[in-house]
């Protein structure tokens, strides 16, 4: 029987709060996903990335779920280009770790490329299963990526390769994220399998927008949300484009509609990319309706999901999708791009609309329909609820379980 898991996710600690830095779905997916494992009796050990002088070296975040600190590289957050030159000082202090702590694992579970060398080195060095999930693939990036972000570096699409070369287990989050690993990676079938990851159906809920909106002191004009990361492979600048086409073509009997941007700059152009936002509500003249918020916590965001008309999805790739899986969960719906992850998460008519061509009129199209027909809009929101109810943690959890007794030849 499977008891004890390694996780290893150098760049994304389960304890940072997403939405700053490189923090994003990846980070809920792993505290969401241990603390059900643990709630099943699986004790998981998570390595991650040291941040601060503050960090303990080992976090007990709940009964069978802790967090181990590794030091690799200077004290504070990162980019991921800065960090990669640490990763095999972060993939030695695993394993010294394990070594003086005798520690005993049944399987590594490895996540995003840059964790993978570590879950190798792991593998090799005890003689267990190794499991990966990239969470985003380098080559599936490259091929959808705005004109002015940097693309994938040869190390990246080469440790990729081997990391899925040498894993019992590559788990892609969707169906769509499969057939990339067959297409662009020449995968082995028999060892891909599919597991989306979970909602947190405790906490994304639907409830009263009109409540929401009052604890978080909005008005009552129409609000679009956009939840995540600003950067521009996540097409922040695009959400405020379609903003601004949508205050000039709005029913102006609706009043006027408010942008809400929660999350923080990130990665390489998310600065650069914060900025281009600014400059296209300043020239538009559309700044008085944009808010620029700093993350919060997950049960402030999903008031924030709550109080939107709609949530606004402009990704240029995704291999899942958590924010429009959290907002349908709250009964919103959501206008996201026709790519990868998305078009699994978002059922177009059903729980929201999917925009084929990424570009600001159509985001503002799919928008308008949804605010100028209200009849419509309650549709896509009882859908969404509906739709969003085959994503759970324990779902997840349970899938992991039969695969990782599936490359360990135990039971679960």
């Amino acid at each position: 029987m499977i008891t004890d898991v390694a996780y290893v996710a150098m760049h994304s600690s389960p304890l940072i709060q997403p939405g700053s830095g490189d923090a994003g779905g990846m980070n809920v997916y792993l505290d969401r996903l241990s603390r059900t494992m643990a709630a099943r009796g699986i004790n998981i050990t998570t390595f991650t990335r040291r941040t601060s002088v503050i960090n303990p070296t080992v976090v007990d975040v709940a009964e069978r779920y802790r967090v181990v600190h590794i030091e690799a590289g200077p004290l504070g957050l990162m980019s991921l280009v800065d960090m990669k030159p640490h990763a095999p000082k972060f993939a030695s202090g695993v394993i010294d770790w394990i070594d003086e702590n005798e520690a005993s694992f049944d399987l590594v579970h490895s996540h995003y490329w840059l964790s993978g060398r570590t879950g190798v080195r792991v593998k090799d060095r005890y003689s267990i299963p190794l499991a990966n999930s990239f969470h985003t693939l380098g080559k599936v990036k490259d091929r959808t990526r705005a004109p002015n972000e940097v693309g994938s570096s040869s190390e990246r699409l080469l440790t990729e390769a081997e990391v899925i070369k040498q894993s019992d287990c590559v788990i892609a989050s969707t169906p769509y994220e499969f057939e990339d690993l067959l297409e662009h990676y020449g995968a082995s079938p028999e060892r891909l399998c599919v597991n989306p990851p979970g909602v947190d159906h405790d906490v994304f809920k639907p409830g009263e927008r009109s409540f929401a909106r009052s604890q978080l002191g909005l008005g009552d004009g129409p609000i679009i949300l956009y939840a995540g990361r600003i950067q521009a492979h996540k097409g922040t600048a695009v959400a405020v484009e379609a903003y601004a086409l949508l205050r000039s073509q709005l029913d102006p009997k609706l009043g006027m509609p408010r942008l809400l941007i929660v999350g923080g700059a990130s990665g390489e152009d998310g600065t650069a990319e914060l900025e281009r936002c600014r400059t296209i509500a300043r020239r538009s003249g559309v700044s008085d309706g944009v808010d620029l918020i700093d993350p919060v916590s997950h049960d402030i965001l999903a008031k924030y999901y709550r109080a939107a008309d709609l949530v606004i999805v402009p990704s240029r790739s995704e291999s899942f999708g958590l924010v429009a899986a959290e907002a349908q969960a709250c009964g919103t719906p959501v206008v996201a791009a026709n790519i990868g992850g998305l078009a699994y998460v978002v059922s177009s008519s059903e729980s929201g609309l999917l925009v084929d061509h990424n570009v600001p009129e159509a985001y503002c199209t799919a928008m308008k329909a949804i605010l100028e027909h209200p009849g419509f809009a309650k549709r896509l929101s009882d859908g969404a609820v509906a739709f969003s109810q085959r994503f759970s943690w324990d779902t997840t959890a349970s899938r992991l379980l039969e695969l990782y007794g599936g490359i360990t030849d135990q039971g679960t």
